[in-house]
């Protein structure tokens, strides 16, 4: 087993950011990401590099600076990530969840893909462009913010609403999500995230007659939020395309030997494996249940019952989908949407793309770079409020028998060591070139 004093730079500060226990439950609960943050901030300001704190409320702290360029007449890149983490169970790991265990050559923990890694990438290519005493071709923001996994409300949307200037002269971004490989047909390819789905959260309430639990009650609010959620559950969304997932299973299409004549979108993609895990659900629209509230004692038929939908629609689609949700679950339950946020969809081409596919191709001599859509979200939704195009490139080549898909809120969350360094040198390419 590898040491810690051992551990390459990058997986340290990894393993150390898994170590602060940054859960976000959601709803504005959250453990707080100051600690964090300041862990990052101390590193950044050893490196000489001026960073300020800005608190979206008490405990919940971004930290941004602002690298200087060697062409100040360039426009700016935010380069960013976030420090909050969905909650574990440590009862269902095989590990402590905020333990930051090495084995078997992989880091261990929550937030070990989403995003620690990605956070300890940035800094230690920062790390070594400026170590190295050299400078990136032009600013950089440098963001970590706080509240990704609750839509950014207490982080990114913060940022943008109050403090537009910290972002000044910035016209694209890149985040988490995209860049890591995936093999398809035995040929590793790589997915760069040019867009992601929009994000509709909502909560269902029903309503009901409150009666002892012996009563014959037809008028019933779990029965009947059960129905709903049951009918939100199961629908079968149809397959619908864009213009990046139309791109994208073309090209699995060829590489996988398919007939795309022959051949739907949801087999193409379903051909791929393990790849298809983030794939597939950007053909269709999404609407799963996650929360169920109601009740309180065994005997006690309630009045109401609640649940949580994240749905999830292609850009553009909130309100219709929204519609049809409401078609679906009549005029009974009441739909509360709790938090939303556009979807994203930018070309594969421009300057940027060409710098990520260039610095991917010359790590990897060969392999096909691929565009795709995000099934879930990223704070560039909330830069995008500031015409800052975002994109997805946290660069790791991860072994064939990952499935990386299930890591993001999955259990036993790990991310090989060796894919760390990779990522470390690949994003260095980027931000010390473009």
């Amino acid at each position: 087993m590898t040491q810690p004093d051992e551990l390459e730079e990058t997986a340290r500060i990894a393993r150390d950011l898994i170590r602060f226990d940054t859960t976000n439950y959601g709803e504005g609960r959250s453990n707080g990401e100051t600690e964090a943050a300041e862990y990052l901030g101390a590193i950044l300001e050893g490196m000489g590099l001026k960073t300020e704190y800005v608190d979206a409320a008490p405990g919940r702290t971004t930290v941004i600076t602002r690298v200087k360029g060697a062409d100040r007449a360039k426009p700016a890149l935010v380069v960013h990530g976030h420090t909050d983490v969905v909650p574990a169970d440590p009862e269902n790991w095989t590990v402590d969840p905020f333990g930051g265990v090495i084995k078997d050559g992989l880091l261990w923990g929550r937030g070990a893909v989403d995003m620690k890694n990605m956070d300890a990438m940035i800094i230690t290519a920062l790390q070594d462009i400026l170590g190295g005493g050299k400078q990136p071709q032009r600013d950089l923001i440098v963001a970590f913010f706080s509240d990704e996994e609750n839509g950014g409300v207490f982080g990114s949307h913060y940022l943008v609403d109050n403090r537009p200037d910290l972002f000044a002269g910035a016209t694209e971004a890149i985040s988490e999500v995209g860049g890591y490989s995936v093999h398809l047909n035995g040929r590793r390819s790589y997915l760069l995230q040019t867009g992601e789905k929009a994000l509709v959260w909502i909560k269902l309430v029903a309503r009901g007659t409150a009666a002892h639990g012996s009563r014959v009650i037809r008028n019933n609010a779990v029965t009947k939020l059960a129905r709903a959620v049951a009918t939100l559950g199961e629908q079968d969304w149809p397959v619908q395309l864009t213009d990046t997932t139309e791109q994208l299973v073309a090209e699995i299409a060829e590489i996988m030997g398919i007939d795309p004549l022959t051949t739907g979108p949801d087999e193409i993609v379903l051909s791929t494996g393990s790849a298809a895990g983030f794939i597939q659900a950007t053909l269709h629209t999404t609407t799963n249940p996650t929360l169920l509230k109601a009740g309180y004692k065994h005997n006690v038929i309630p009045d109401t019952a609640e649940a949580l939908i994240d749905i999830r629609t292609l850009p553009g689609d909130e309100e219709k989908v929204l519609a049809h949700v409401r078609e679906l679950i009549g005029d009974d339950i009441e739909i509360i949407v709790l938090h939303s946020d556009l979807g994203l969809e930018n070309t594969f081409d421009g300057p940027l793309v060409d710098a990520m596919v260039g610095a991917l191709t010359t790590a990897d001599p060969g392999a096909p770079v691929l565009p795709y859509l995000l099934s879930g979200g990223t704070d560039n939704k909330a830069l995008s409020k500031l015409g800052i195009k975002g994109y997805g490139f946290a660069p790791l080549q991860l072994p064939a028998d990952l499935d990386f898909a299930g890591m993001f809120h999955g259990v036993d969350e790990r991310v090989p060591l060796d894919a760390l360094v990779f990522g470390r040198r690949v994003l260095g390419d980027l931000l010390a070139n473009y």
